[in-house]
């Protein structure tokens, strides 16, 4: 009797088979090198050419203020961002790859080598891991271990993402970071595009409704997350087109913090100043798409916000003045203007 292949075996075959380099790809939906920020850019110079022509993510997921950290990268693939990871978090930090495609890892393995050299190391940093996003637990990854987790273009594939959501914060420190990239949907796709072997690897066919994503991670405790880059994906191929072209796909970068926050941004008159301390960032530090801070300027921030600027790690770059002695109400907190009207909105009060 022949079984009919799961979820999880429609996208290793493509991720396994069909695809065997970026070029395979159908649709806009995995991005270039050139929405990743300068100072990483620079960094690409020292990854193999073989794990960069085997990546297939859609953003920059990968934050300041990384040395010494514990870094898991869920859908790790070929390890372009493990090893990017590997040479920000120096030698005293460590990178934790996850993938359930065996031709994927076995590139991403074959090359640690390669990168210790190349970054001066003694010893890797860098390790995969062969298994689900799903289920880190089966993996061993213990509880409040991670200082941050990232994903690029990954949950997606996901059948069961609200797991995927509940392990992350699992496994996250308190004050950890969730940093990832994906793409998002306007509206919840059909189930026949849902199950389109190619829309699926695509990224498309599994894109979340931008409001069950907030749904979401309001349900699993986390009420308030941020937009950092929002992008309109080009569908590109005609085919592709005339199945999905009425939803709007958007790739999003998105950062959560593993904090107790309100589900509301409230007003408690305080005070933030940027020290201007982040090497790759001295003149303004971006928390989010309505958040730039610029050096030593005062930006009055909701009680959320000063949270994730002082119960993090980021908490030494800046100064926050005032308390939650007195409540002001609602603070008036709300998206960039050039966000385009018709793209999905941030799920939290900000």
């Amino acid at each position: 009797m022949t079984l009919e292949p799961t979820h999880h075996d429609r996208i290793r075959e493509y991720y396994g088979k069909v695809l065997q380099s970026s070029r395979d790809l159908q649709t806009g939906a995995c991005c270039g090198d050139d929405a990743m920020p300068a100072h990483f850019r620079a960094l690409l110079r020292e990854i193999h050419p073989e794990v960069k022509e085997r990546f297939y993510g859609c953003g920059s997921p990968i934050p300041p203020e990384l040395n010494g950290m514990t870094v898991l990268d869920l859908g790790s693939g070929s390890g372009r961002d493990c090893f990017l990871l590997s040479r920000l978090v120096g030698p005293a930090g460590r990178v934790i790859g996850v993938d359930m495609t065996a031709e994927q890892l076995a590139v991403a393995e074959r090359h640690i080598g390669y990168h210790t050299e190349r970054f001066g190391y003694d010893e890797p940093n860098v390790r995969f891991l062969h298994g689900h996003i799903e289920d880190l637990d089966a993996l061993g990854l213990e509880s409040n271990s991670v200082d941050l987790v990232v994903s690029n273009c990954v949950i997606n594939l996901s059948p069961a993402k609200e797991r995927v959501f509940a392990e992350i914060l699992r496994v996250l420190k308190p004050g950890g970071e969730l940093y990832f990239s994906d793409v998002f949907a306007d509206r919840r796709v059909p189930p026949q595009l849902a199950c389109d072997p190619v829309l699926l690897g695509e990224c498309l066919g599994g894109a979340l409704y931008i409001e069950d994503f907030r749904r979401l991670m309001t349900a699993i405790g986390c009420p308030d997350y941020r937009v950092v880059a929002n992008s309109k994906v080009a569908l590109n191929d005609p085919a592709i087109e005339r199945k999905a072209g009425m939803i709007g796909f958007y790739s999003l970068t998105v950062r959560a913090f593993k904090l107790d926050l309100e589900d509301r941004c409230e007003d408690y008159g305080q005070i933030a100043y940027y020290l201007g301390s982040v090497a790759e960032s001295p003149h303004a530090f971006l928390l989010d798409d309505h958040h730039r801070l610029e050096t030593g300027r005062p930006l009055a921030v909701c009680g959320n916000t000063a949270d994730m600027l002082t119960r993090t790690r980021y908490a030494r770059h800046f100064r926050v003045e005032g308390d939650r002695s007195s409540h002001y109400g609602l603070f008036d907190c709300g998206p960039a203007r050039h966000v385009p009207t018709e793209a999905p909105m941030p799920g939290g009060c900000c």
